[in-house]
């Protein structure tokens, strides 16, 4: 598997999570109660799995080689999946806050929580897509074969250092914020 495809099948994964941020945004605006354990949960992908481990590949390892193939990193499409990746997480600090005021009983903190829940899926949900079908694209096209194993080589160091059990944890977890929130 190619280092593009290894970020798209994970791409897969943090688009269940959307669909499970956006039923639960609609949860909140509507004024029903969603347990704290389960945002937790939520955030927890979020920072761990989308943030920790696929950003931290792409970040890491698959601009600076798009970097050292002519591509710029503060401008073009390099530098604007940096500035997303940066926008995400402002709308996850955002989203735990309210949370957080949420579960010590602040009732207006549901509008909060739900608007970042859905800023962010709003902003992966495009972020995504231009990686799939631009970026990724551009990367096949101009990374050497040398350069494409030598990705795929070190994302398995990345998951392996990441843990396979934990890799697998996530899984588990989207299965059952699935089944509970998109059911």
């Amino acid at each position: 598997m190619t280092a593009t495809e290894v970020l798209k099948t994970e791409h897969r994964d943090i688009r269940v999570m959307l669909s499970v941020l956006e039923n639960v945004a609609d949860r909140l605006e509507g004024g029903e109660a969603v347990p704290h354990a389960d945002l937790e949960a939520m955030l927890d992908f979020i920072r761990t799995f989308a943030d920790s481990l696929h950003h931290a590949k792409e970040e890491g390892l698959l601009f600076p080689a798009l970097e050292r193939a002519g591509f710029p990193r503060e401008s073009g499409p390099v530098g604007v999946m940096l500035l997303e990746h940066d926008t995400g997480r402002g709308h996850t600090r955002g989203l735990a806050e309210a949370a957080e005021r949420l579960q010590a009983g602040d009732a207006a903190a549901a509008r909060q929580a739900a608007g970042h829940a859905r800023a962010y899926v709003q902003l992966l949900d495009a972020h995504i897509y231009k990686e799939d079908n631009i970026l990724f694209e551009m990367a096949d096209m101009h990374l050497s074969e040398e350069e494409q194993k030598w990705l795929s080589d070190e994302f398995e160091r990345v998951a392996d250092r990441f843990g396979h059990d934990r890799h697998e944890e996530y899984h588990d977890l989207l299965h059952t914020l699935r089944d509970r929130y998109l059911s």
